[in-house]
């Protein structure tokens, strides 16, 4: 702010200070004797008490007249405070413009996740009138408690930090357990599971880390196609560790890519082969990321689709502030 501007804003004042000087120099240069008197004084001083109170009697009118629009012609602090109260309700508009953005996802997700979860159960409903499988009622109960999971970790995303345990984890075994969970379906496709890495040990929390993997999981089995393969395997490198689960199915459009971990984001294979409510990579993203990993991506249509989980092996923000904690 300049000088010049500033000083617009004090003109009352300063043409105050101006009249009180120049009252008492007018009186004292037009007084007949050259001395100071008492009385000289003390009119002069009720001349300039008479312009102080003429001032207030103006400056009060001005307020009585003043409309909130008018707050920043009459002083500086004025208008620092109505640009402070724009600013309060532009973000305020910004707040509640983003309260019904997820109110709208959140109706959009249960929505879908209602319309999905009636398959499985309609499964269900035909397997109780037939001869019923154990393994394909496991299937079908397995894919229903994957559907809820998913509710449950979208529900528990804005209380995160309320509910982790970070701890040294074999991703490795975990996925091993997610594999024989999905045992039925690997059969039932004809699907061949490779490891390439017999241990990995990271940092995280292992219920978490576990939905995490077995959205991707789930991702892979549902694209890949009867005879295929699904290879897991790991890197290490000097910053951080991988996990990467690789499947030779449908692959992913290059137009796609840049979106799938968008919420409720389903894309051209989505929509084709399968319905979904997109809500499973932008879970596993979303919780990777606070936990202190990320998730990326490689595909090609028709041939791959790999997904890379990144530890980093350095810096785990929830680690520290645990240890903080017990400290």
């Amino acid at each position: 702010m300049s000088i010049l501007r500033f000083l617009s804003y004090e003109k009352p004042y300063i043409y105050l200070y101006l009249l009180g000087g120049l009252i008492p120099t007018l009186v004292f240069t037009t007084a007949s004797d050259s001395g100071w008197a008492w009385g000289t004084f003390f009119y002069a001083l009720t001349l300039s008490s008479f312009v102080l109170i003429g001032f207030l009697i103006f400056r009060y009118h001005q307020y009585r007249q003043m409309k909130i629009e008018d707050i920043d012609s009459l002083t500086l602090e004025g208008e620092l405070a109505k640009q402070y109260i724009d600013e309060l309700a532009r973000e305020h508009i910004r707040e509640m413009n983003e309260i019904q953005n997820r109110q709208k996802e959140h109706y959009d997700f249960i929505v879908s996740w209602f319309h999905e979860i009636k398959t499985p159960i309609a499964v269900l409903r035909l397997l109780e009138q037939t001869d019923m499988d154990a393994e394909s009622l496991r299937e079908e109960i397995g894919k229903i408690e994957n559907y809820v999971d998913q509710a449950l970790y979208y529900a528990k995303l804005d209380s995160f930090n309320q509910d982790y345990d970070i701890q040294n984890c074999d991703v490795i075994q975990i996925s091993k357990e997610i594999i024989k969970a999905h045992s039925k379906t690997f059969f039932s496709k004809k699907i061949r599971m490779n490891f390439n890495a017999e241990t990995l040990e990271v940092q995280s929390d292992p219920k978490w880390l576990h939905f995490i993997i077995n959205q991707l999981m789930t991702n892979s089995l549902k694209y890949t196609e009867n005879g295929g393969e699904i290879t897991i395997s790991t890197i290490e490198t000097a910053k951080e560790k991988q996990l990467l689960i690789r499947d030779n199915g449908i692959g992913i459009s290059q137009k796609d890519l840049p979106r799938i971990f968008n919420r409720g984001f389903t894309g051209e294979t989505g929509r084709v082969y399968t319905k979904s409510t997109g809500m499973g990579v932008y879970l596993a993203q979303a919780l990777s990321n606070k936990l202190g990993h990320h998730i990326t991506c490689t595909s090609e249509v028709g041939s791959f689709t790999q997904f890379i989980i990144h530890f980093p092996k350095n810096h785990d923000p929830y680690l520290i502030r645990q240890k903080a904690h017990g400290e």
